[in-house]
């Protein structure tokens, strides 16, 4: 059983509750709770199982080799332990995850540096009190009215409107 427990990961429960939503704190505080019971029954556990008395069997069941079978069957029976088959599937998944991140993360500094050039344009401009029709149509190319085009009110196509 040491081996075993030494094989357990151990959750980082302090991280775990930062991460935790209000909403979703009771859940937390029951999972938590039956994980420090589960893991409280499996310390009180004998690293190795008590071994059987087969002589005290021997000795007190009346049916001759009964005890001898089931001795020879118990010695035979080997548990399997199951195969671990996903924590390579959890590993890709945090890989993908991580490539994803990054991606995203690349993506957000564009999307900020972009918004600061935007913002250092709107910084520098002429005040909108202050700015005429002109000064307006060369800030924001998409309001500038096309009268050439469209001669009459509101110098537009009706379909964007």
């Amino acid at each position: 059983m040491a081996g075993r427990r030494a094989a357990l990961k151990a959750v980082d429960w302090a991280a775990f509750a930062e991460r935790v939503p209000p909403n979703q704190r009771a859940m937390f505080n029951a999972l938590k709770t039956r994980n420090d019971a589960l893991t409280t029954r499996l310390a009180a556990l004998p690293e190795k199982p008590p071994a059987i008395d087969w002589a005290f069997y021997k000795a007190n069941v009346a049916k001759a080799g009964m005890v001898d079978e089931f001795q020879k069957k118990f010695s035979a029976l080997k548990v399997p332990e199951p195969v671990d088959t996903q924590t390579a599937k959890i590993d890709a998944q945090e890989k993908e995850a991580a490539k994803s991140t990054a991606e995203y993360i690349q993506a957000s500094k564009a999307r900020i540096a972009h918004y600061e050039q935007q913002l250092q344009k709107l910084k520098t401009m002429i005040p909108f009190e202050q700015m005429t029709f002109e000064d307006l149509s060369e800030a924001f190319p998409e309001t500038k009215v096309d009268k050439e085009k469209y001669p009459y009110w509101p110098h537009k196509p009706i379909a964007d409107l």
